[in-house]
C-alpha cells in the first residue's frame, strides 16, 4: 500500500477591502499559521451579487491597496478573478474557479472571512454547494459565542464540520470605521498599513 500524501492547503481571503486594514492581515496570518496554509490568496470582491448600502471604490484602487498591504509577506498573493468578472460575483462561483485551479485530489481550500459574513451564508447563492467546495475559517472577536454561532446555522448540517472559528482581537477594526474617520478628518494611522494610508491620501479616497 502506498503512503497517503497530505493535501496542500490553500487559503482564500475574500472581502471588498474597501480599504484593506490590519484586521484583514492579522486574520489572514493567523489562519495561515493555525491551519498550516501553504499560501493565502486575497480575492477583492468584484461586482456584488447582492444589494449593498455603499458601493466600494473602483476595483483598481482596491486591487492596488491590497497589493501594497501584502507586499512584505511572501505567503500572501492577490487574485483579480472577481475584479475582472463582468457579471455579478458569488462565492460559489469563485470557489468553483479555484477548485479548477487547485484540484481536490491534491489541494484543500480554506475560505477566510469574518464570522458575521459567514452567518449570512444561508442567504448566499447555493449555500450547501458553497460549503462543499471549501472549508471556512471565520474570524471572531474575543468572547464570541461559538454555540450561538452554530445554532444560527443549524439548517446547514455540515456547518460544524466545514466552518472553523478563530478569535482575532484586531477584528475590532473595520473598513467602515476607517472611511468614517477619513470623512471626519480623523487619523487612520495604525489602522491600515502605512503604504495604504499614503495611497488613500494621495488619491483622495473616501473624502
Amino acid at each position: 500500500m502506498g503512503v497517503e500524501v497530505s493535501k496542500v492547503r490553500i487559503g482564500l481571503m475574500g472581502g471588498s477591502f474597501n480599504p484593506i486594514h490590519h484586521g484583514h492581515l492579522v486574520l489572514a496570518e493567523c489562519a495561515r499559521t493555525q491551519f498550516l496554509l501553504k499560501k493565502v490568496i486575497f480575492v477583492p470582491t468584484g461586482k456584488p451579487g447582492y444589494t449593498v448600502k455603499e458601493l466600494p471604490i473602483s476595483p483598481e484602487h482596491r486591487h492596488n491597496m491590497t497589493l501594497l498591504a501584502i507586499e512584505s509577506n511572501p505567503y500572501f498573493f492577490v487574485s483579480r478573478v472577481e475584479l475582472d468578472r463582468q457579471e455579478p460575483c458569488y462565492t460559489v462561483d469563485t470557489l468553483t474557479f479555484f477548485t479548477n485551479e487547485f484540484p481536490k485530489q491534491m489541494y484543500e481550500l480554506y475560505f477566510i472571512t469574518g464570522a458575521d459574513a459567514v452567518l449570512d451564508i444561508l442567504k448566499w447563492k447555493n449555500p450547501q454547494e458553497t460549503l462543499a467546495l471549501a472549508n471556512f475559517i471565520a474570524g471572531t472577536r474575543p468572547n464570541y459565542s461559538f454555540s450561538d454561532f452554530f445554532e444560527k446555522l443549524s439548517n446547514l448540517p455540515s456547518a460544524q464540520e466545514q466552518i472553523h472559528l478563530i478569535e482575532i482581537p484586531s477584528l475590532d477594526i473595520s473598513s467602515s470605521q476607517i472611511r468614517a474617520n477619513i470623512r471626519a478628518g480623523k487619523s487612520i494611522r495604525y489602522l491600515v498599513p502605512n503604504e495604504v494610508e499614503s495611497y488613500i491620501f494621495k488619491h483622495k479616497l473616501y473624502a
